[in-house]
């Protein structure tokens, strides 16, 4: 099945909001941007950077602008739905009596274009390393395949680890934590990957 016909499923699927996302979907279709469909929704592309989205809620609809922090947002269309997490991403919400001006739409997606064009992105902030206590230290230089292991990890599965052993107070709960760690390890998964497909 193609991006396309994945989302025209998507709307064929929609009972409160097939309409709207039709008309949305034909904004976009005026675009350059690529149909794709990411976490289960219609999502544009432009030379494989996500520009916007769109969703569907039960009290709501919404187009989501990736890097909408940089939109200058003239009509005060846009909102934070995540004040104090969302960092770049801002979304344009559409409820059942709001009609669709697709002219102003067209109007935000051709600007959220040209900041992607741009180079325009608000960068992930990098997180500092957390320092490796010493206990977990000794096992990596005692033991080479964990040591060989735990290098070959993302530097996010490698906080993890690090942080979780380290958090204990107790040596022995952290000799314990260790103990526990070893084998994930050396398998490559990390401690939280068991609840990301949840």
């Amino acid at each position: 099945m193609t991006d396309s016909q994945k989302v025209d499923a998507f709307i064929a699927e929609q009972t409160k909001w097939k309409e709207k996302l039709q008309q949305l979907r034909a904004v976009f279709q005026k675009t350059e941007l690529k149909e794709e469909v990411k976490w289960g929704k219609p999502t544009y592309t432009l030379d494989g950077k996500m520009v916007a989205a769109m969703a569907d809620f039960k009290n709501h609809m919404a187009l989501w602008f990736h890097q909408g922090v940089f939109l200058k947002d003239r009509h005060k269309k846009l909102i934070n739905a995540q004040e104090g997490v969302t960092k770049a991403l801002r979304q344009w919400r559409f409820e059942e009596e709001d009609k669709i001006d697709s002219n102003l739409v067209l109007e935000y997606i051709k600007e959220a274009i040209a900041n992607a064009s741009a180079g325009k992105e608000l960068k992930k902030a990098i997180k500092k390393d957390v320092p490796i206590p010493n206990i977990f230290k000794s096992a990596l230089a005692e033991d080479k395949e964990l040591q060989k292991s735990f290098n070959s990890l993302t530097p996010g599965k490698q906080r993890e680890f690090t942080k979780y052993i380290g958090e204990a107070k107790r040596e022995a709960t952290q000799q314990s934590r260790l103990e526990k760690c070893r084998e994930l390890i050396k398998q490559g998964v990390g401690i939280n990957d068991k609840y990301k497909n949840c």
